[in-house]
């Protein structure tokens, strides 16, 4: 029973260990600590959006056999706008996940360092975290030598070693079950609370995840009759991850400590009030969290990449290889050394932001085209509850540049 659960298991959890990132484990921490639990809304909003669209990408990528960035560049007919929509999509992806790549890998070594320390070697001006170079070689173990199946056996294991600690830590907190459901359903946004509710839906709904889920179902599904497969797939693991998310929100929430500014601080916290265990299972998720955005990152810019400038999407290519090793390696540089890269973060922010609603838009436009899907496309229903979402995340993709721009 449980070997034929596991056989039906698609790349669903990918996707949730790839949103699920130290971004997103600080952004619920902050939200928990500052508003309480008043915008668990804002995460079931994010979970519903993220469902259709990343739905939308599976289905795409089963029926058509081919990744988003593919179809892209097969479909966009007009050059000056394919070149304008791939180098944008390109700078946003394999860029921006170079930068943020220095994030994952940290807040990995934040989940190990919780426990064991800082371990820091220093060499006149410069200084070099061991715990940062050992989760960057991890990772390029397993993107080296690791073909699909190991991957999504080993990324499995992860999130489900992240949702039991993070979802255990917020158990162990004993929070107020009536004020949860009060947050789920209330839909107020408390003063000051606007640039965390877009940053909560900003870290859950994810460019880069909608190319990922369309290139790795065609590892695991080559036939339309598997929709219904990869549409469970999809469904759970992304409420699981969801489900984890808001379990920070709650945690971070209850203990009710002033001077909350990351996941790591809240581990600290939780000593003293409920012991080292609790410590414990909040560094495990982290460092899981970590680890596994370590890994989906670099692999989704090589995805990307590869799609975008018509190489083979083959994990075992050189071209596709090089591409995600540079990633990891500039990833380890930032992360392990006293290098900032503040502008190209700031550049990333700025292109992930202009990429999500014209990702979201070209998304609906091929969701409705028969010469691709066939009877597959998408419904009245779909498009209807697509169109809210891609309003949505023209919203949260311009707000995002203008506090880039220090305009609000």
């Amino acid at each position: 029973m449980i070997k034929k659960w596991m056989q039906s298991i698609g790349p669903g959890p990918l996707i949730a260990a790839a949103f699920i990132g130290p971004g997103t484990v600080t952004v619920c921490t902050l939200a928990g600590a500052d508003f309480g639990y008043a915008l668990i809304w804002a995460m079931l909003i994010s979970v519903v959006a993220t469902v259709v669209l990343q739905e939308m990408s599976a289905r795409l990528g089963i029926v058509s056999q081919r990744g988003l960035s593919e179809v892209i560049k097969s479909e966009i007919k007009n050059t000056f706008f394919k070149r304008i929509t791939i180098l944008l999509i390109i700078s946003a992806i394999v860029i921006g996940n170079a930068a943020y790549e220095a994030g994952n890998i940290t807040g990995a070594v934040l989940g190990l360092e919780s426990i064991f320390g800082n371990h820091i070697f220093e060499l006149g001006s410069v200084s070099l975290n061991y715990f940062s170079v050992f989760i960057g070689f991890l990772a390029f173990l397993l993107l080296y030598f690791g073909n699909y199946k190991m991957l999504e056996k080993v990324l499995i294991s992860l999130v489900i070693l992240m949702s039991i600690a993070f979802v255990s830590t917020a158990i162990i907190t004993k929070p107020d079950l009536t004020s949860i459901a009060k947050g789920i359903f209330s839909f107020k946004a408390p003063k000051g609370s606007l640039l965390t509710i877009i940053a909560l839906i900003g870290t859950t709904v994810v460019p880069y995840n909608i190319f990922l889920h369309s290139a790795l179902v065609k590892e695991k599904w080559k036939n339309a009759k598997d929709l219904k497969l990869a549409r469970r797939d999809t469904i759970i693991a992304i409420v699981l991850g969801g489900f984890v998310s808001m379990s920070i929100i709650i945690c971070a929430a209850t203990i009710n400590v002033n001077e909350l500014n990351s996941a790591s601080d809240l581990a600290l916290a939780l000593e003293p009030l409920f012991g080292d265990n609790a410590k414990y299972l909040l560094s495990i998720g982290l460092f899981s969290a970590g680890i596994t955005s370590a890994v989906t990152a670099p692999l989704a810019a090589a995805y990307v990449a590869t799609g975008c400038l018509g190489w083979s999407t083959n994990l075992n290519t050189k071209r596709f290889r090089l591409i995600w090793i540079v990633v990891l390696l500039l990833g380890v540089i930032f992360s392990s050394t006293s290098i900032k890269p503040i502008l190209i973060i700031k550049f990333a922010q700025i292109a992930n932001g202009l990429l999500l609603p014209i990702v979201a838009i070209l998304l609906l436009w091929i969701m409705n085209k028969s010469s691709i899907l066939g009877k597959h496309k998408n419904t009245l229903f779909n498009n209807s509850i697509s169109f809210i979402i891609v309003i949505m995340t023209v919203f949260v993709g311009l707000k995002g540049i203008l506090k880039v721009l220090s305009l609000i």
